[in-house]
């Protein structure tokens, strides 16, 4: 299967990042966020079929109303599978934080981190989706263009626009007519309201005040259906925000990716990832605001303070699960003291100390939990 095009900037072993375009725009759509982006993240920009250097041929049916969400979401897993990506964040505009949401709600365990811009669970009835497919068919994209400035920009900057947004317009221009219509046939399709619940990653949904397309109901109607997303709404920005308030779109994904990435990374590398991936698929509508507190707040704000390293905090950790009787969470911690590297005679030692300021027989159930705990890594070892 071909891949989708797409462009890699960033370090090789930094947190995989995928960026998603808007229906009628390229990857270039995102070239004022990816510099500061790519500092920190292995940033993958991909193509839309028949858009950029993407061929329409990447789908293997563009017959009319053959195309769905869910065949673009495939193409963006094949991409990450051919790059050796498991986990990654996506964020994407329009059609994009359309595909990103599919994936979030039917791959969980592949999607760390979701940011939607300017995007919708339901992009309104099918027929003006379809209308605007069997024109493209007919007459090609060149037809969209003047219409497109009103759609994708505030009246100003359709007025006097800049060489990014007329570089955009070209892309729109030169669009592959046959993958154009496709991408509509998946928008006139697509509709995840009831789906929403299922998305567990931690969530940004981000909407220009100005949007005519999705406007900012439709971004809160996205923060309201997934489990403690959040919602930025950028003023004097239409639906190609990211383009008209560049550095308000970056300082609201940065935010969200940093808070959301340094929990996560501290939770797996304090528990391992065989116990968060066993969390996140337990992960259900009615937990999943739960789990995005602990990841954001225990792990993301407390863990990651500099004033403790992390050996101190697991034996503060073990020490207060022992005098509440949290034998449970204890047999986690227990483990995640190891991992911390925190020896054996020193879990002892401070099972000892509990005895003194906790009670004997709180510290009597911690000492059977420990060793079945170390009984079971000898096993395994």
């Amino acid at each position: 299967m071909t891949m989708l095009h797409h462009l890699a900037d960033g370090p090789q072993d930094g947190p995989p990042l995928l960026l998603g375009p808007s229906l009628g725009t390229s990857l270039r759509l995102w070239d004022a966020q990816v510099p500061a982006l790519a500092r920190r993240h292995r940033v993958i920009r991909w193509d839309l079929p028949g858009h950029g250097s993407t061929p329409a041929s990447v789908l293997p049916d563009l017959r009319p109303g053959a195309t769905t969400v869910a065949d673009l979401a495939r193409l963006v897993l094949g991409l990450a599978d051919e790059l050796g990506i498991g986990r990654f964040a996506h964020a994407g505009v329009s059609l994009g934080g359309a595909v990103g949401a599919w994936l979030a709600a039917h791959h969980p365990e592949r999607v760390v981190s979701l940011v939607m811009v300017c995007s919708s669970a339901h992009f309104g009835p099918p027929e003006p989706w379809l209308e605007r497919a069997e024109l493209v068919r007919a007459k090609g994209t060149g037809s969209l263009v003047e219409s497109a400035y009103g759609r994708w920009f505030t009246a100003a900057l359709a007025a006097d626009p800049t060489p990014a947004v007329r570089a955009l317009i070209e892309d729109l221009r030169t669009t592959d007519p046959g993958g154009y219509a496709a991408c509509c046939d998946a928008l006139a399709g697509y509709d995840l309201r009831d789906g929403l619940p299922a998305i567990t990653a931690p969530t940004l949904v981000i909407a220009g005040r100005d949007d005519q397309a999705t406007p900012p109901e439709h971004g809160r109607e996205l923060a309201d259906g997934i489990a403690g997303a959040s919602l930025a709404e950028i003023s004097h920005a239409s639906h190609l925000a990211l383009v008209e308030r560049p550095q308000a779109v970056l300082a609201a994904l940065q935010g969200h990716l940093r808070e959301a990435e340094d929990g996560m990374a501290v939770r797996r590398a304090v528990l391992g990832d065989a116990h968060v991936d066993r969390a996140i698929a337990r992960t259900t509508p009615f937990t999943a605001d739960f789990q995005d507190l602990i990841t954001r707040y225990a792990w993301g704000e407390i863990w990651t303070r500099p004033g403790l390293d992390r050996r101190t905090r697991s034996c503060i950790t073990l020490t207060a699960l022992v005098a509440h009787g949290h034998l449970d969470e204890l047999a986690m911690h227990v483990r995640a003291a190891i991992r911390n590297g925190l020896s054996r005679d020193e879990i002892k030692e401070v099972l000892l100390q509990t005895a003194v300021y906790c009670g004997v027989p709180a510290a009597n159930s911690a000492f059977a939990t420990a060793q079945r705990v170390l009984d079971e890594l000898d096993s395994e070892s």
